[in-house]
């Protein structure tokens, strides 16, 4: 090549490396529709369903978690759903409600428009050996075969004592292998997790497409990790939610169980959320 080539070839390589490149960038992923479980603000939905739904709505939330109707029949549940154009994906229930009465709990989920129905806890005996836990994950298998009729399926949400040892083995790691994922689903609460010094990205890795909802709420330092609004404390949510799909998550709900003021709360935590790129 003698030098007029070179510099030419130079030239035309030095133009080309300041045009735009061809190759498409990965635009940020973010969260097209929030969620808030209202045990948050279950004082103020016992003093008005009506109200705390509008309240919930304008705050921007899409989505909500029920874990009472508060005396309104499931037609005026939905009925005020869409009148805030609200969907609720899931409501919690107790496990003493698999035993009883649990098909006329799904129809009435149906007619609320939910996909699943979810435990959200387990009493000292339904954990305390492997055998009972063993139990525990066959009537969860029952439950899931019967919302599998409704067109619905069932969950476990966990809290801390699940990431206990029984016998030398977690508990929710019986419940994993024990739980047929045909059936069941877990909705992590990424929060309770955290505190028990579980990874939820470990628990993604090891068992993807599981965990349809988490729970979102955020933890301060150790040793109390103490439960605060979304971004004001340590958990790294941009680590958790660029791995959403190994997961299988759907579903961001946020949850405090105790906050000074829950309105003022999820305010702050859709506020933190809205922005958060991934």
């Amino acid at each position: 090549m003698d030098r007029r080539t070179f510099v030419g070839a130079l030239g035309a390589a030095g133009v080309a490396s300041l045009l735009p490149s061809r190759e498409p960038l990965m635009a940020a992923e973010k969260i097209d529709k929030i969620g808030l479980q209202l045990y948050t603000v279950r004082g103020e939905m016992k003093a008005s369903v009506e109200r705390t739904l509008k309240a919930v709505a304008d705050i921007g939330y899409k989505e909500v978690e029920f874990h009472d109707y508060f005396g309104r029949p499931p037609r005026a549940i939905r009925q005020l759903l869409d009148r805030n154009g609200l969907k609720s994906p899931a409501c919690h229930v107790s496990l003493d409600s698999l035993k009883t009465g649990f098909h006329r709990t799904l129809a009435d989920a149906v007619e609320v428009g939910h996909k699943w129905l979810i435990v959200a806890y387990l009493g000292t005996n339904d954990r305390n050996s492997v055998d009972a836990i063993k139990r525990t994950a066959e009537a969860f298998n029952k439950a899931g075969r019967d919302a599998k009729e409704y067109k619905m399926r069932f969950a476990y949400h966990n809290h801390d004592f699940e990431f206990q040892e029984v016998e030398g083995k977690r508990i929710y790691d019986i419940l994993l292998a024990e739980c047929d994922p045909k059936y069941v689903d877990f909705e992590m609460d990424l929060y309770w997790a955290t505190k028990a010094g579980a990874s939820p990205l470990d628990y993604f890795a090891k068992h993807p497409g599981r965990f349809p909802l988490v729970h979102v709420k955020d933890a301060g330092p150790p040793p109390d990790r103490k439960m605060l609004e979304v971004g004001k404390g340590t958990i790294d949510w941009k680590a958790i939610f660029a791995q959403q799909k190994l997961g299988g998550i759907k579903h961001f709900l946020v949850e405090h169980d105790n906050p000074a003021d829950p309105m003022q709360s999820i305010a702050t935590s859709f506020r933190y959320l809205k922005e958060l790129r991934f």
